[in-house]
């Protein structure tokens, strides 16, 4: 019988439960750790497959398997991949190995819950970028909740329980609303499959004039507070400064790409004139967050609350793209989203690294740490500058793709684009004034002198993410090959002009 390889990659993580759950006694907490990475490395691996056998000329879905789950209901088990999420997938099972293994000496308390919840967390995660019914996408929605709000909860810091909630019920709230529109499509479509709910097209104007423009405000809800867009950000502060450092890098590097990865695979191709009609709506919330999330961000003392805050400025970047509804402003998103989860997942690690032998996140108990920790240092510094957008790594192409193409768009005006770019400059400025506050000038706090480097295992943490932002900031044609198609294709099902400038 052939495997289905979209398949595996979701039993997998869960097959490496067996090991975590059933190796008793403190003796084994190595047996659980290994265990848990080994599954989440074997998971990478396999997702490889994905990448070697896929083909970027074909816009529809790959690897797909379909049965019927409750046929009575018009549901399916049905998984597949195509360009507009093969590199989230990818993205999903490249992470969490990392995360695991940062994980080894900062988790010494119930060791078999924590590895246990990070590995049904990754199967609920690929299977919301995999699912192609609207029920069973619910599902893995709703279940990435459950780990999440258990890492923070039990793993976090002296807040951890009302971020915890706090979280759980932003989330919550917004999933709500996304749930009546799903079983509106599904009574009124027949079928939750989502390919078949496009390709029928639903006729919106027979159920009166606002209900395409409710439908698309239901399920946008539930996506901008995962993002979060601006105004519906407050819980990320929160949750990020609060989580364990593993839970920070998940919630930065995959969740939130949850919710740009919605707008992207539901709200543009199941509601089209809604999408042109509020996409000037959604960019100013987007543009707005930008600056805002920047200026926040400059004010912070506390080193990941000031990289909680940049999450909200660079996510802002991914919507104003998806919403030029263009294919470089889509293209540049779907970019950009990699290029965030690699950023911004490296400087929670580089800050949990830090908080791990000093135990305070606060700039101002640092200061000239280079000295002390060179390797530390250098890396460090790749990653402040991929993140604040250096020509010749990975964030410059995403920020340059989306401004090119909100500049070329149809529906927004050029304005939007401009003060987009000032979100550009500012990130410069909060992040090196970060850096220069932590790792520049004088050691002289003797607490810092004696701080050890990096061992083997941060680095090897650490050094795949650096090179892979070498990699697409110098050659990211391959990346953008994947999703070539795929965004034509959707913009074509929109009937979007596509155009690459005025």
């Amino acid at each position: 019988m052939e495997i289905n390889l979209v398949s595996a990659i979701l039993v997998l993580p869960l097959l490496g439960l067996i090991p975590v759950v059933f190796a008793g006694g403190k003796d084994r907490d190595d047996i659980v750790r290994w265990g848990a990475f080994i599954a989440s490395l074997v998971t990478f691996v396999v997702s490889l497959g994905l990448l070697f056998g896929f083909d970027v000329s074909d816009p529809g879905l790959q690897f797909v398997e379909i049965f019927d789950w409750i046929p009575n209901l018009g549901i399916s088990y049905y998984v597949g991949v195509d360009g507009l999420s093969i590199l989230l997938v990818l993205l999903t099972a490249f992470i969490m190995p990392l995360a695991i293994l940062s994980s080894f000496s900062a988790i010494t308390e119930r060791i078999k819950l924590y590895y246990a919840f990070m590995l049904i967390l990754e199967t609920a995660m690929l299977g919301v970028f995999v699912a192609q019914d609207l029920f069973l996408f619910y599902i893995f929605w709703e279940v990435t909740l459950v780990p999440m709000y258990f890492l923070i909860g039990i793993w976090g810091a002296e807040n951890r329980i009302y971020a915890a909630i706090k979280f759980f019920l932003y989330t919550m709230a917004g999933s709500i609303l996304m749930l009546l529109a799903i079983l509106w499509l599904g009574i009124n479509g027949g079928t939750f499959a989502l390919p078949e709910l496009i390709e029928q097209g639903i006729n919106y104007a027979a159920f009166g004039p606002a209900t395409e423009a409710l439908l698309f405000f239901a399920f946008a809800i539930a996506f901008a507070i995962k993002v979060p867009l601006w105004p519906l950000h407050s819980w990320l502060p929160d949750a990020h400064v609060q989580a364990p450092t593993a839970g920070s890098v998940i919630l930065a590097g995959i969740l939130l790409k949850m919710g740009t990865y919605g707008f992207v695979r539901f709200n543009l191709p199941l509601f089209p004139e809604a999408s042109r009609q509020y996409a000037p709506l959604i960019a100013t919330l987007a543009v707005i967050g930008i600056i805002y999330a920047a200026w926040v961000s400059y004010a912070q003392k506390d080193m990941k609350k000031l990289v909680a805050y940049s999450s909200v400025s660079h996510l802002g970047f991914v919507m104003l793209g998806i919403f030029a509804l263009t294919a470089q402003g889509v293209q540049g998103g779907i970019l950009q989203m990699i290029n965030h989860g690699l950023s911004t997942g490296g400087l929670f690690l580089m800050v949990g690294m830090l908080y791990e032998r000093r135990h305070t996140k606060l700039m101002s108990a640092f200061g000239g740490i280079w000295k002390a920790m060179p390797i530390y240092g250098g890396l460090s510094l790749i990653i402040v500058l991929s993140s604040m957008g250096l020509p010749g790594l990975n964030g410059f192409v995403g920020e340059f793709t989306i401004l090119m193409g909100a500049l070329g768009s149809n529906v927004l005006a050029m304005g939007f684009a401009v003060f987009a770019a000032t979100g550009v400059i500012l990130a410069a400025i909060y992040l090196l004034t970060m850096f220069q506050k932590v790792f520049m000038g004088p050691l002289e706090k003797e607490e810092n002198k004696a701080l050890a480097d990096l061992n083997w295992r941060e680095i090897a943490v650490l050094v795949p993410i650096v090179i892979l932002l070498f990699v697409i900031g110098l050659y990211p044609a391959p990346f953008f090959g994947l999703m070539d198609t795929a965004v034509g294709h959707l913009l074509a099902q929109m009937g979007q002009v596509l155009t690459v400038g005025r």
